[in-house]
């Protein structure tokens, strides 16, 4: 099967500089409309994220009897079910998205009837046996393919006993899996995460008027959430803010960048997901942010001004608050002084693609001097980058963080197969030569083909 693809070509930067919002979370965008159709009431939706994972969502829920109205791109307008769905006529279409199919799954776990859950290429070959066994302990009915229970996802739903349940791996989606079927589940249902991870889901849960109950693990560096089955929700509005994950290629960029000064608004300031900050604080990057709103989420401002780098070690606590920045971190290592070494990453092996892998072969593209480690790479900077001709697997990660490298490297740089940047940040080609200033008058550009 053939499908449309486009490349991105970028040349080194000579200042980075101006403002910048960028366009609404993924993650919350995700949950806000899903939260949404399962409340009572109308919740009208701001900001959010039209990219195509987040269009999956909402498609799949349409599909199965939730009225959304579509105000504009970023406006939506949803008539809640009360938790009540529809069979689906059709498959539903996960796409890309691993967010979409492992949320839906843990409320189809629930739903009196049979759903078949399907992605494509990508998704279909990542596990899913991480919530296909807490939902059996559950009581759901539900199959994948093989060992590791890849898509298509077969579900027969039914009735679901409350459990406890101690996360195996720091996901926030197999969590944010549990606590939605214990929405429906008889008794309560508690999910312990050893390493707190990030907590869209409990704050949006409280915003639709179910708040979790949150306490500390024995050792204080975890958290318990423990949700009562048969609650409620009830329809709230919501803005969803910029996304850091988004955000943070050009907060890289323009703190890697000596004499470069952006200022980021509107952007999703929540503790759990901005551990960027605190990793570029370590190699010596200058950053100022401001609080403007703390109410379901924290959102601010952020000034970044430009410094040369330096290497550092990211491991253990670190990493699960900055597990979709690695790609973006890995490139500011790459133009840091000395040795940039990350560790205890193996979730990266089982994202959209082998992001350790990917990562380590296009840095090498640019002259950049890598070694590979099951759970991460060491990348050693400061080496004269060339500009190289890369691919990004049809990662969007990796796509973007090739691009911005790229504007460190002399001449030309190309990232081939693009369109899968459209899953997170649709204006990225759009928002690059807003900010960023070219040597020899290059600007970023898209160049449509096919494969």
């Amino acid at each position: 099967m053939s499908r449309s693809t486009t490349t991105l070509s970028v040349r080194q930067v000579r200042h980075i500089h101006g403002e910048i919002s960028v366009p609404g979370d993924k993650s919350l965008s995700h949950r806000a409309v899903l939260f949404a159709a399962l409340a009572e009431g109308t919740t009208s939706i701001t900001g959010f994220l039209p990219g195509e994972d987040c269009l999956c969502t909402m498609r799949a829920l349409q599909a199965m009897g939730c009225m959304i109205e579509v105000i504009s791109e970023t406006e939506l307008r949803v008539h809640g079910t009360g938790g009540k769905l529809q069979p689906p006529l059709e498959p539903i279409e996960c796409g890309n998205s691993g967010t979409a199919m492992r949320l839906i799954a843990g409320v189809l776990a629930a739903q009196p009837f049979k759903s078949r859950l399907i992605g494509d290429a990508s998704l279909s070959s990542r596990p899913m046996k991480r919530i296909v066994d807490p939902l059996r302990q559950m009581g759901a009915r539900i199959e994948g393919r093989g060992d590791k229970h890849t898509a298509p996802l077969e579900i027969e739903g039914g009735p679901l006993t409350g459990i406890d349940y101690t996360l195996p791996v720091a996901s926030a989606q197999l969590k944010s899996c549990i606590l939605l079927a214990g929405l429906f589940a008889q008794g309560t249902t508690s999910v312990t995460e050893p390493t707190a991870t990030r907590d869209h889901t409990e704050r949006l849960l409280a915003h639709f008027h179910v708040p979790p109950v949150i306490s500390p693990t024995p050792d204080g560096k975890g958290r318990i959430i423990r949700v009562r089955g048969g609650s409620r929700l009830h329809a709230h509005d919501f803005h969803v803010p910029g996304d850091f994950s988004s955000a943070a290629f050009w907060i890289t960029a323009a703190a890697a960048l000596p004499g470069a000064s952006l200022t980021l608004t509107n952007l999703g300031m929540n503790k759990t997901r901005t551990g960027l900050l605190s990793v570029l604080s370590k190699m010596g990057a200058h950053l100022h942010e401001t609080i403007t709103d703390s109410a379901a989420e924290q959102v601010g401002i952020l000034h970044v001004n430009g410094r040369k780098l330096r290497g550092i070690r990211i491991e253990g606590e670190m990493i699960a608050n900055v597990i979709d920045e690695l790609p973006v971190i890995a490139v500011a290592g790459a133009v840091a002084e000395g040795k940039t070494e990350i560790r205890d990453a193996r979730e990266l092996r089982v994202k959209e693609t082998d992001r350790i892998e990917a990562m380590a072969h296009n840095l090498r593209a640019f002259g950049v001097e890598v070694e590979e480690h099951e759970d991460g790479m060491t990348v050693h900077g400061g080496s004269p980058l060339k500009g190289a001709r890369v691919n990004s697997r049809g990662d969007h990660r990796i796509a973007m963080a090739c691009a911005i490298l790229g504007l460190f490297a002399r001449g030309e740089t190309v990232i081939e197969d693009t369109a899968c940047i459209a899953t997170s940040y649709p204006t990225f080609q759009d928002d690059l030569p807003r900010i960023v200033q070219f040597y020899e008058g290059g600007l970023a550009s898209l160049l449509s083909g096919r494969r």
